[in-house]
């Protein structure tokens, strides 16, 4: 097994980011992998770059479906799950975490917390 990293832009407060943590390790618990680290970034290692540079659009998409509603306390970040697993195993995690995060319909629908797959 391979460490592999599995990488989501979030606009999340506190409550967000411990469901997307959660998401993520109910999938992992599911297959043959183990969860051997975790980060969550406000600026991107190797450069000047700012999450919130980076994912502007997310709180865009949040204020799009959330008119008139306050942000509270999200702030965009990056989170990085480092995982011991083959690169099968890895993609069927990252395909269960998306689909579960927001699952698609034919209602038009929005996302609890905004995300981008990196």
């Amino acid at each position: 097994m391979r460490t592999r990293t599995l990488r989501f832009g979030l606009y999340a407060d506190e409550q967000g980011l411990a469901w997307v943590r959660g998401l993520i390790d109910q999938a992992v618990d599911s297959r043959s992998a183990r969860i051997i680290g975790e980060a969550v970034l406000h600026t991107l290692p190797g450069s000047n770059l700012t999450t919130a540079d980076m994912y502007d659009l997310l709180a865009d998409q949040w204020a799009w479906e959330n008119p008139g509603q306050h942000s509270g306390t999200r702030e965009l970040v990056e989170l990085r799950v480092q995982l011991a697993c083959s690169l099968r195993t890895w993609r069927a995690i990252r395909k269960t975490v998306i689909k579960t995060m927001c699952p698609e319909d034919m209602a038009p629908h929005t996302c609890r917390v905004p995300w981008f797959a990196a």
